[in-house]
């Protein structure tokens, strides 16, 4: 007598993932009438996108979740902080559209918003355009217990400026030959952390991130002067970055490069350095916070890479 196969239970997906799929069902119907908005979500959820859009949702759902423990971690560290009277300075550099915004919106999600800032500096004024370069970042430095996350930094007078024709080359020369002597001044207190980071993102995905910019209406205000011209000035930027690493990089104030082709590893990996840089009490030895080397890259490291690239291509890549 045949036997008889047993039906597998369905499982059913958790309140959480349900949110999640529905909110990408979401995003794919344009706001507007609901009745009408209801017919094309039934539309959606019977079309063949049903099984990516699913697929979508619960990737986000996890990555999300991958992140909590860490993000907790965050607000550990903020507090050890805040009790010691320490502070801490995270620079976020690199080409556009390599994710530094992202990381920094993951890294702040949890923390209290009293004792950490995030500074995006945008043009200097024609005043600040005759007083010290460095003067309007110092006013922004963080006091006893406090975290300041910079959306780029002073390093923009080695990167972007010089590129595009935006300081004197004497004003760029000045400026790397006394950068570290400054950051020195920053840390010799004792109680200042300093973390340099420098997101490294390859020419396609950024190609194809500007052109997701151009066609998304919620992304066009991103698009710059600078972004327009940032492709077709890709080895220039990429001389820049070369001599700013070969200039500023040094035992007490490195540099660590984040591969962020992979958004999610980059804003992970992130994380995972900050928790290191920090000994702070209440740490989770239970959670692995060793940065992936494949995502995180020293800057001597780099170095060394960009140095074998231009012996075998005869040019640098990243």
């Amino acid at each position: 007598m045949a036997k008889k196969i047993k039906k597998k239970k369905k499982v059913k997906p958790s309140t959480a993932i349900v949110r999640e799929v529905l909110q990408k069902v979401e995003d794919l119907v344009p706001a507007g009438d609901p009745l009408q908005n209801a017919k094309e979500i039934s539309q959606v959820l019977k079309n063949k996108a049903k099984r990516k859009i699913v697929e979508s949702a619960l990737l986000r759902y996890f990555q999300k979740e991958e992140l909590k423990p860490y993000q907790a971690e965050l607000i550990k560290l903020q507090v050890h902080l805040e009790k010691t009277g320490q502070k801490m300075i995270i620079l976020f550099d690199g080409r556009d559209a390599s994710g530094k915004g992202g990381t920094i919106r993951r890294i702040t999600r949890y923390m209290n918003e009293r004792h950490y800032r995030v500074v995006a500096l945008g043009k200097p004024t024609e005043t600040q355009k005759t007083e010290l370069h460095m003067k309007r970042y110092i006013e922004q430095l963080p006091h006893a217990g406090e975290i300041v996350l910079f959306d780029r930094s002073w390093y923009n007078r080695a990167m972007v400026e010089p590129v595009m024709g935006f300081c004197t080359q004497k004003q760029y020369e000045q400026f790397l030959k006394r950068v570290l002597d400054y950051e020195r001044s920053f840390v010799e207190d004792g109680k200042t952390y300093l973390l340099k980071l420098y997101f490294s993102v390859s020419k396609e995905e950024q190609k194809r991130r500007f052109e997701r910019r151009k066609n998304d209406p919620l992304r066009q205000w991103k698009l710059s002067e600078v972004d327009l011209q940032a492709q077709e000035l890709w080895d220039e930027f990429t001389e820049k970055k070369y001599r700013m690493l070969e200039k500023t990089h040094a035992p007490d104030s490195p540099w660590y490069v984040i591969r962020s082709d992979d958004k999610h590893r980059a804003r992970l990996e992130t994380i995972k350095l900050i928790l290191n840089t920090v000994d702070y009490e209440g740490r989770d030895y239970s959670l692995d916070i060793s940065p992936d080397p494949e995502i995180v890259i020293p800057g001597d490291k780099e170095l060394e890479i960009m140095r074998e690239q231009q012996r075998r291509y005869g040019k640098f890549i990243f």
